[in-house]
């Protein structure tokens, strides 16, 4: 049996993205969605949660690149010194602190507890976890993260190493370098799914649509698709209008939200999902 968690980050990030979202749901395939608990839309996204009794609501927990709940006092390893306020920008500056024990993992449990409770607080029941970024693939950030989850109710979180694929990147440069990142990342697998099952948490085999981030077209999705392995599986996915509102936001993805939104809403989707005999479920349905 194959089953797909159709998962959409990023929400609360701008009104256009929690409109795709939101259509994506109604009229697409998308089953669960994680929310930006410091997002400039966040207001918003709650509103349009409320609205979606069907869709999943998990916490996207950041860590990188935003904004904390807490104060820079609480959390003096977590912000970026030379912009009060804000977290590090850069990935690689922010995982090379984290493996060189710079930052105190209490500090990162204390934020991510304090982001799922915002969540919670607005009435929201937080059915998952996931990272900006991925960030939760290094286990110095997983420990603390699922102690947060834990200390939280939250019973499930993304397995974020993604089935690596040759067939998927033959033929395309443009993915060779996520595909890279995440071969050299693979040893980590093992301790990931060791550390979860510990915590008494849920999580799925792994996830699809990572390699693709800013790339993801119809053919690629077929090639996912049509391989994917038997198995609960996570398609991430980051569905969006490109308007005025995202032109605020520092981020790679632009014109890729609006393709993704229209692969997401296509009946040609569903066509392939139903053709492969796969399930759609949300994190609701895990575990």
């Amino acid at each position: 049996m194959r089953r797909l968690i159709v998962n959409a980050d990023d929400f609360g990030l701008t009104p256009g993205v929690n409109r795709a979202i939101a259509e994506a749901h109604r009229g697409g395939v998308v089953t669960c969605s994680t929310l930006m608990a410091t997002g400039a839309a966040f207001s918003d996204a709650v509103s349009v949660a409320r609205s979606l009794p069907r869709l999943a609501v998990g916490c996207h927990v950041l860590l990188v690149d935003g904004r904390p709940v807490l104060s820079t006092e609480q959390i003096p390893d977590l912000v970026d010194r030379a912009s009060p306020g804000q977290f590090h920008t850069t990935l690689g500056s922010f995982a090379r602190r984290a493996v060189m024990g710079k930052i105190k993992p209490e500090q990162i449990e204390a934020e991510a507890a304090a982001q799922i409770r915002k969540l919670q607080a607005a009435g929201i029941a937080v059915s998952h976890l996931d990272t900006h970024k991925h960030t939760h693939i290094l286990p110095q950030v997983l420990r603390p993260l699922l102690r947060a989850a834990r200390i939280c109710g939250v019973k499930a979180v993304r397995n974020p190493f993604e089935r690596l694929n040759v067939s998927l990147v033959a033929g395309s440069p443009k993915l060779w370098r996520q595909f890279g990142k995440l071969f050299l990342l693979r040893g980590l697998g093992g301790g990931f799914r060791a550390e979860v099952r510990r915590a008494g948490l849920a999580t799925c085999e792994g996830s699809i649509g990572i390699i693709t981030t800013g790339f993801l077209d119809p053919v690629l999705l077929r090639r996912m698709i049509d391989s994917l392995p038997e198995g609960t599986w996570e398609l991430v996915c980051h569905p969006g209008y490109n308007d005025s509102a995202l032109d605020q936001v520092k981020t790679r993805l632009r014109e890729s939200r609006a393709a993704e939104l229209r692969i997401l809403t296509s009946e040609e989707t569903r066509q392939l999902l139903g053709q492969n005999g796969i399930e759609l479920i949300s994190y609701r349905d895990l575990g």
